[in-house]
């Protein structure tokens, strides 16, 4: 191009950016806001995708277990929350009330191992399966239920332990830190959170459990359970003496 031609063609795209009419007040707000909605939408885009790369990271480098090609995981849907109040509801999971309690002999953070088996034909046993390390909410859930506990063996519940699905070392960490006295089991391959049907009512995909109880009898069958974390509320806590309430409403319901 010549550089008159070039410079005819400059002066052109000139005239045409002089007649263009400004942006109204409203049309520059219009703009501005999507500018800013495309950014948090990718902030928190690649804020998700960093953190469920390091959750799965840390999971197949914290654990020792055998497994295929990863964790459990369950993206079955979940059991409507049909039970307990408006604030705090809960759905039944399988295996439910009834059925014999799937076996558990997994790591504690209280040393050894704990043998569920171990307590047939001795005591109840409830148990929590909670989200794990990065669900602060349901270490606080322990640390609760820990002042109530001569509330819980007055319902009949004579051991408690928490189960969730993270690598051994860091668990028993956390559970010191937090001077936690319930043993803190850790399922590091998502195995027996995946027997108990937990996976389902959390809010990470299927690869955590969210917030259940279950109370196993001395028979070794299931008497209680509640299944809090899935839709619609999500719990990661509730007051214990929500808990409480609930578990004594089973009970009663069933015996």
């Amino acid at each position: 191009m010549s550089g008159k031609a070039s410079k005819a063609a400059r002066a052109a795209r000139f005239e045409q950016r002089k007649r263009r009419k400004p942006l109204t007040r409203f049309q520059q707000s219009l703009r501005n806001w999507g500018i800013a909605a495309a950014v948090i939408a990718l902030i928190i885009g690649t804020g998700y995708a960093i953190y469920a790369t390091g959750l799965l990271a840390n999971r197949s480098l914290g654990s020792t277990a055998t497994k295929s090609p990863g964790m459990a995981m369950d993206m079955g849907p979940a059991k409507p929350a049909t039970l307990g109040n408006a604030q705090y509801p809960y759905a039944v999971g399988d295996p439910g009330v009834g059925a014999m309690a799937p076996a558990i002999n997994l790591k504690s953070s209280s040393g050894g191992t704990f043998d569920l088996s171990a307590y047939a034909g001795k005591q109840q046993v409830l148990l929590y399966f909670q989200e794990g390390l990065t669900c602060q909410p349901c270490w606080d859930q322990i640390v609760a239920i820990q002042k109530d506990m001569p509330a819980f063996h007055a319902l009949g519940v004579d051991t408690i332990v928490s189960i969730t699905n993270g690598p051994y070392a860091q668990l028993a960490q956390k559970a010191s830190d937090s001077s936690l006295t319930i043993p803190v089991l850790a399922d590091e391959d998502g195995a027996v959170c995946n027997e108990y049907g937990t996976l389902r009512y959390g809010m990470m995909m299927g690869m955590n459990p969210g917030h259940t109880f279950i109370l196993v009898g001395t028979d070794g069958r299931i008497r209680w359970r509640a299944d809090y974390g899935g839709p619609p509320k999500y719990t990661m806590y509730l007051p214990p003496d929500v808990l409480l309430h609930d578990l004594k409403q089973g009970l009663a319901a069933t015996s």
